[in-house]
């Protein structure tokens, strides 16, 4: 247990009373006398030479040591202690970062290749991928959005990376649709990101999309384009990541003028990736452009003890005039 004195300069009113003691007089009243007919040889017959001046009375021991203890306690509760509790941790998140991953039926066409040189699916390569990036976004909230023939919000913001990489790897291809709503999907997270930074306090907060396709946007209500300038006019930066082979045509096309439209009017980046490496180097580039602001600061909480003394000081004087009426009357009882 720790206890902090917060004004010290206190203690130094621990002399007070002795310096009142020493530098005022006594003081003084008017009180009755007898008048005796024989003090001349009362004084002589005692050896005492009679003085002019007044009696002073003498406190008794007890009365002098609670005079020194409540003194003591007044003064220590004017150096404002404080206990002082274990110490605690606050985090303070830096940015809330909403990952849109692409569920259109070309999502599982397999000309990705993994660490071990098997082939894999564009899906199963994002989700290796997005594992490696959750790690390295520690102190950021992420969420998750899953799109095709609709756009609808797999992962609300969360710190809990595993429990956000336990949502993707649920994701599959039939989940969404075979068509790339991708400017629902963009205007979704930008209403997610405003919704959540809607507290006080949160505005402040950086807004952060990365949307991941593979093909170009097919009858959204919203058009990627526009959905790019209300991101801008509402502080939303969009990451854009194109995977997959560009030769391929019709609607899972890649549509890279649009990509770089929606990445270049938000303040964001465009990439392409028609590989693991390349897809890796994205979300490493993402990394670098967008630094952790994760903070964690360390406080201890202080409890206030002058109360407490103070408290104590009027329990005592009120057990001392209780104790004084009692003697009091007791002596009046046994002189009657």
């Amino acid at each position: 247990m720790n206890i902090e004195l917060t004004s010290l300069w206190a203690l130094f009113l621990l002399p007070l009373p002795l310096l009142v003691y020493w530098l005022t007089p006594g003081y003084k009243t008017r009180r009755t006398a007898i008048r005796v007919p024989f003090f001349d040889a009362l004084v002589e017959a005692l050896d005492e030479k009679p003085e002019r001046g007044a009696s002073i009375l003498r406190p008794a021991f007890w009365q002098r040591a609670l005079l020194t203890v409540s003194w003591g306690l007044v003064v220590l509760a004017l150096s404002k202690p404080m206990l002082l509790g274990k110490p605690q941790q606050r985090q303070e998140f830096g940015r809330d970062v909403m990952v849109a991953v692409d569920l259109s039926d070309s999502m599982n066409t397999e000309d990705f290749t993994s660490a071990a040189g098997d082939k894999m699916s564009r899906l199963e390569a994002a989700k290796q991928v997005l594992a490696s990036f959750a790690e390295k976004r520690q102190g950021d909230r992420l969420g998750l959005i899953l799109f095709g023939d609709a756009a609808f919000v797999q992962a609300p913001f969360t710190a809990d990376h595993q429990a956000w990489l336990s949502l993707l790897n649920e994701a599959q291809t039939p989940m969404a649709g075979l068509s790339t709503h991708m400017g629902d999907a963009i205007g979704l997270a930008i209403k997610v990101l405003l919704e959540d930074n809607s507290q006080p306090g949160e505005s402040s907060k950086e807004k952060l999309a990365i949307v991941l396709t593979d093909g170009n946007d097919t009858d959204s209500y919203v058009a990627p384009e526009d959905a790019a300038k209300l991101a801008k006019a509402r502080g939303v930066k969009i990451h854009m990541i194109a995977m997959g082979d560009p030769q391929t045509v019709g609607e899972t096309a890649i549509d890279m003028e649009t990509i770089n439209s929606v990445a270049e009017t938000t303040g964001g980046k465009a990439f392409q990736a028609l590989n693991s490496q390349e897809l890796n180097q994205a979300y490493a580039t993402i990394n670098e452009l967008e630094p952790q602001l994760y903070q964690s600061t360390s406080y201890q909480p202080k409890t206030s003890l002058h109360p407490y003394l103070l408290m104590v000081v009027s329990l005592l004087y009120l057990l001392a005039f209780s104790f004084a009426t009692w003697r009091r009357s007791r002596t009046v009882r046994e002189a009657a």
